[in-house]
Order: C-alpha cells, then structure tokens, then sequence
C-alpha cells in the first residue's frame, strides 16, 4: 500500500479534518478552527453556532462549496449468497460534510455502510473501519478482508491487469456488525470544499486526522439512530496511529463509548522506526528470521519462539554494546546470518544491523531479486540489479493498485448507484507528502492514548492482528508495546494474533478466517 514507511505507511491509510470545539484528548491541543458535521441533506451551514455566515464571504463561500458537493446519498438493497447462509442488506454510499465552528464548510468525506436486514438497532453492533497511509482509501480492508464482496489479492488476482471483478465474500464481518468504510480528505472520493489553504492544511495533521474520523463517526450514529448500538472500531497500518487516538476521542469528546478497538497491520510508534533506536532492529529480526524459514517450508508463530528470545536477549545486549566491542559485533552478525541467511560477509559488514531496504536487496541478491515490504515471503525482480543504489518498488503491494482501485469504482458508481464527478484515489501521494507528522523530539505515537482508553474503561477490548512477514509494521513491535502495558490491560483485554502472511495478511485464506473467528468472539 506504500512505497516507505515514513510516506506511505501502511496501506493503509487515511486523511481528515481539523480539531473539533474542544480538546482531543488530556494533553494536546487542537488546531482550530474546530470542525463540525452534518449530514448532506442537512441544513448548510447550522453546526452548534447558528448560520454558517453572514454577508458576501458567506454567500461566496457557500457557492464554492456547492460547486464541489459530492452527489446525495445512495442507498440500495443488495442480497448476497454466501455458503450456509444469504445475507440481506441495505447499502449506503454517501458523504457527511465538514464545517469549521463558524459553520464554514470544509469537506466531504465519503463512506460506504453495510446494515444488515431484520436487525435490531439498539442490540446490532456496528464497526467502523479505515486504512492508514496517510493518504489511503479504505478499499483494502473492504474489498481484501471485510465487506460482503472481496477481491482475490493473492495468486492470479496479484497483477496489475487481473479482473477487478469482485466476488461473494464468505468470510465478510457483516455475518456478526454493521460495517462503516471511511475515506477522508483526499481518499476515496472524499474531497475539499473550502478554499482556504491554511483549512485545508489542517487536516493533513496527526490530531486533526483522528478528530475529524471520530466527528464523522459521531454524526453517522446520529444520522442513523444507532447512538445506543455496541461500537467497534477498526484501523490498519497507520489506523495504528489512528485508530487509539480516535478511540479517545470518542471517549472524551463526542460522547460516545467503544466497546473494542481491532488494529490489522498496526504502527503504534514511529520513534521505535527512526533515528539510531536499536529498536528497529530488534522489533524487525524475528521477521527477517521467519521469512528465511519460510522459504524452505511453513512456518508459524510459535517456530518463531527462538528468534524472539534470542532478540530481547542476547541480541539486545550485544546491541548495547556497540560497534566498538568487536567481538559482541561479529557474535551479533554472524548470528544474524545464520538467522536470516543473508550472506556472512554481508552480515558483518552491515554490523548485523539490516534496515528494511537492505535485507529486501541483500536476501535474494544473487539471482536478482527483491523481496516486499509488506509481505517479505513475495519475491520480484530488481529492475537495477547492478546498481550500488535501491531502485525497486514493492512486488507485494504495487500490483494491487489497478484491480483495487477499478472495483472500488465498479462497486461505488454501479452497484452501489452514487456517481461522483472527479476521480478515486486509492492511495494519494499529495496527502501522503503534504502530511504533518508534527515537530521536535516527539514522532507520532498512540500508546498513551491506548493507555488512557484502557484504563478509562475496564470493559473495552483490544485485539491486534499481525503477518509474519511483514517489514513494514512488523509483529514484534508491537509484542514489545504491549508487553509493556500495565496489568490493567493485560491479556484477558489486550491480544496479539500472528499468522502466515504480509502487511495484508488477509490475503491469506486461513490468515484471513482465523482472524475473523476472533473477531467475531471478540464482539459477540
């Protein structure tokens, strides 16, 4: 879904909005203005502070926004047959509009909702889910893992010119919640409606992204009278950022309370990726490790349970001691070699010490190839295999983009009878580049806001879902993080699922059911 992690994390992900009225959370404030929501066939420009304007500003502002208003709302019957059973459900594709807290229109951010027939409202839960990024669509989580229709992202359907046909998906969520797909500014079909640039700026931050998403989330329970339904909520890669911060909101700024929080793929932390953190290196190793042992037959979590001893212990001494104990370094690289089965004098001339891009390169270099990033088990061709420099893309998740992008269109102006005009970005690099990941000595992170959710209320859920091979989040990351939460929010609230597979391990047809049986045990 991303071509680094610094740029495109994640696959993941998503944009959004400014701050709302108040604070976000106990210790950062907002950016303002503050935003405000109202369903499109609402009154324009009533948003908690009366009209949205007065005078010739106003008028002019609204005209503007109209001219970029993303069509009404679509709501359709659909029936799908799945194995054992066929579910019956209303599907809505549609936008919710912005507003600064003078009422100024700001954006439309899409969504597509999935309820099912029959249900009782006030017992039905609903999930909300989005993608990372920053600057994804949430198309791969609906079309790859939960939705009533999926796309093969694996096999056959892993090259740019597969059949963007989508099929019956028997392993959707729908079975057992409602689903709410959400596409930010810049995503999807999601756009801008105001002018200003230093609004729009805004909502390429870290706490403006996830204010915003929970602000959406708050209107669509009102504008559908779910308010008293059981609540989830879903992020993958960067919704690892995400997800816990909108979480919080919700808890302490629109009112509304989460019974779990399901991360796929999740960065939790970026300072354990940047800088000289020996972290990186330790969070990456069992990775590395699983996607040799891999290559030579089936590997599971528990294959792994050496590598990971061996990382937060002797590996993690020798680290500590530095390049300048020769011996601990060539103890540290040769070990790694043997690990990982990347080449002696490779290994000890990086010091043991592999970043992502050099064991892409270093594993397979001999017959020219590159391994992914987000899934480490695919291989592909360095198109400049002689180059002392990196020149290669990602074979696990670039050919995904052409099949994924024209069934999320197919579904939406077909199927789902909502034609916006303008295009669908699956994954935007303007969001991606123009992103704010803040300033000074403190990266993004969201274990403070895990924390804060967790011991605000001692029935909410965590569950956290992993692929082996991934080397863009990888597993043991966030193994380390929960390891260190406290007993509060130990393992009968908080759980770490590891399974075959990438970033998207849901490509995986085991992978992809065993993490849905534990969804599944986790909301009902």
């Amino acid at each position: 879904m991303a071509n680094s992690f610094a740029t495109r994390l994640a696959a993941a992900l998503l944009v959004a909005c400014l701050a709302t009225a108040a604070r976000a959370d106990d210790e950062t404030p907002q950016p303002s203005p503050s935003p405000s929501a109202q369903a499109p066939s609402g009154q324009k420009g009533r948003a908690g502070r009366g009209e949205s304007g007065s005078g010739a500003n106003a008028a002019a502002n609204a005209s503007t926004a109209e001219q970029h208003r993303l069509p009404p709302d679509s709501t359709t019957k659909q029936s799908v047959a799945l194995p054992g059973r066929t579910l019956n459900f209303s599907a809505t594709a549609g936008s919710i509009r912005v507003f600064d807290d003078k009422g100024e229109p700001l954006a439309d951010i899409a969504y597509t909702s999935y309820q099912l027939d029959g249900a009782e409202k006030a017992n039905r839960p609903v999930t909300f889910l989005f993608n990372g990024g920053p600057g994804s669509a949430s198309a791969w989580l609906q079309f790859g893992n939960v939705g009533p229709w999926r796309l093969p992202f694996d096999g056959d359907g892993a090259v740019s010119s597969a059949s963007p046909e989508l099929q019956p998906n028997a392993d959707t969520w729908l079975d057992f919640t409602d689903l709410v797909f959400i596409d930010p500014v810049g995503t999807g079909y999601s756009r801008f409606v105001t002018t200003s640039e230093d609004a729009r700026k805004r909502f390429f931050t870290v706490d403006g992204d996830a204010n915003s998403v929970a602000l959406v989330i708050r209107r669509w329970l009102e504008k559908y009278d779910r308010l008293t339904s059981p609540k989830y909520v879903t992020g993958e890669s960067y919704g690892g950022i995400r997800g816990p911060k909108v979480v919080r909101n919700l808890q302490m700024q629109q009112g509304v309370g989460v019974r779990g929080l399901i991360l796929i793929s999740p960065v939790l932390d970026f300072r354990d990726y940047t800088g000289t953190s020996i972290l990186q290196y330790i969070a990456s190793l069992p990775t590395m490790t699983a996607v040799a042992r891999q290559a030579k037959g089936p590997v599971t979590r528990d294959d792994l349970a050496d590598v990971e001893n061996y990382a937060r212990g002797d590996f993690l001494l020798d680290l500590v001691k530095g390049q300048a104990d020769t011996e601990a370094t060539t103890r540290l690289a040769d070990k790694v070699a043997s690990l990982t089965g990347i080449d002696q004098a490779v290994s000890r001339r990086l010091a043991g010490r592999f970043d992502i891009g050099e064991f892409r390169r270093e594993f397979d270099r001999k017959n020219g190839k590159v391994t992914g990033r987000y899934d480490a088990s695919v291989e592909g061709f360095d198109p400049y295999p002689d180059s002392s420099y990196f020149h290669f893309n990602d074979p696990s998740g670039d050919p995904l983009m052409a099949p994924l992008t024209s069934a999320a269109v197919d579904l939406t102006t077909r199927r789902l009878n909502w034609r916006p005009d303008g295009s669908y970005h699956l994954l935007s690099e303007s969001v991606n580049k123009a992103w704010e990941f803040g300033h000074g000595i403190s990266p993004p992170e969201s274990v403070t806001q895990l924390r804060q959710m967790l011991a605000l209320d001692p029935k909410l859920k965590l569950l956290i879902g992993h692929g082996m091979f991934d080397l863009a989040t990888p597993y043991f990351a966030s193994k380390i993080i929960l390891d260190q939460l406290p007993a509060f929010a130990g393992p009968s609230r908080t759980r770490l699922a590891v399974y075959p597979g990438g970033h998207m391990f849901y490509s995986r047809d085991g992978s992809r059911q065993a993490f849905r049986k534990e969804v599944e045990a986790l909301i009902k």
